[in-house]
């Protein structure tokens, strides 16, 4: 297992790049200017001992000499010892709402920005509890298996977009019975499903026998509610640019509005609360403190300890290939010459 102390020194080796096309321009201006002075053939008279060859190999020594910098920047480690360690927490799953409602800008920067934010708030809050991550629109998807992995969680969740999905629509009953099969441990106390969304929803009829049926196996449902009752158009934007905003099939400019009625009346059934998700700090907080509240189950989770730093290596290969690119010279070497690594024996 490895970790990078500082990932932002990786935008380093855009230099690498920058410095090979000066490279290149560099070896242009030359042979023109070369040109101008003199033929090929005469310049090689004029100059028996440089080297043609010798500015390619400093080129490549410099480049590996920064990138070996560079990785010895952002430091990695390595974890050495693999061990199984005790963890209390609870089983909590987030289903997050992708349907194209959720692209309405009635609360910054869009409804599901801010729902993908306030997920990311909450996992920052957690110490030990397992997660699992759903998204739905027109069907449920499973988008990250219960697990402690925190990092790979806000990977899947940052990735989450309203085109994962191509059967649009809202249906939170399936989501809800997705997130049943989530649940692996009998014996865990507490299951805790959060439903962020904004209320629409096209399968009412049947979300009730959803929730009942996951309250009866000890699942309690929280659901948090992001948008304005107010409403607001479903932008439709290409390259970050808006194009138009959504219509029905009357030509009218749809309004989609939160609609927390749905979700207080699943809350109320699932044993769990409505949380109003304008305020990301304020909810985040809240969950925080109802998390404390619960029974906490202990579980066995594997983890690498003992992170050993290995930047050194990285570090002093960097200082040894320029030192040596310093003693690389634009001459051609004698040793080299005998090896004729470059055809660079002249013709008898």
């Amino acid at each position: 297992m490895i970790q990078y102390d500082e990932k932002i020194y990786f935008y380093l080796l855009f230099i690498i790049p920058v410095v090979v096309v000066l490279f290149l321009l560099l070896l242009v201006w030359k042979k023109r200017t070369q040109k101008k002075f003199a033929d090929t053939e005469l310049l090689k008279r004029l100059t028996p001992n440089r080297s043609y060859n010798k500015g390619g190999i400093k080129l490549v020594v410099f480049i590996l000499a920064m990138a070996l910098l560079v990785i010895g920047l952002v430091n990695p480690k390595i974890g050495t010892k693999l061990e199984t360690v005790k963890r209390e927490g609870v089983d909590i799953v987030f289903a997050v709402d992708v349907s194209k409602s959720m692209l309405a800008e009635d609360i910054a920067p869009n409804r599901l920005e801010k729902a993908k934010r306030l997920v990311s708030e909450i996992i920052n809050q957690l110490a030990s509890d397992r997660i699992g991550i759903i998204a739905y629109a027109g069907q449920a998807y499973p988008q990250l298996p219960i697990t402690t992995d925190y990092g790979a969680a806000k990977m899947f969740l940052q990735s989450m977009n309203t085109d994962m999905l191509t059967s649009q629509g809202t249906a939170i009953d399936q989501a809800i019975e997705l997130a049943t099969t989530y649940y692996d441990d009998a014996e865990q106390t507490n299951r805790v499903l959060f439903i962020i969304s904004d209320g629409e929803d096209h399968s009412e009829g049947s979300t009730i026998d959803a929730v009942e049926d996951a309250a009866d196996e000890g699942i309690i449902i929280y659901t948090i509610g992001v948008g304005k009752e107010k409403g607001a158009p479903i932008p439709i934007k290409r390259n970050g640019i808006l194009e138009s905003l959504k219509k029905d099939s009357q030509g009218e400019t749809v309004i989609t509005k939160l609609n927390e009625s749905v979700l207080v009346d699943i809350a109320n059934e699932g044993d769990g609360q409505y949380i109003d998700g304008s305020n990301t700090e304020t909810a985040v907080e809240f969950i925080k403190e109802e998390l404390l509240k619960m029974d906490k189950k202990e579980f066995e989770a594997k983890q690498f300890a003992e992170y050993k730093d290995q930047f050194q290596w990285f570090i002093g290969g960097a200082l040894l290939l320029l030192f040596l690119d310093i003693f690389i010279l634009d001459r051609k070497t004698s040793w080299l010459m005998k090896l004729n690594l470059f055809n660079e024996k002249r013709n008898e």
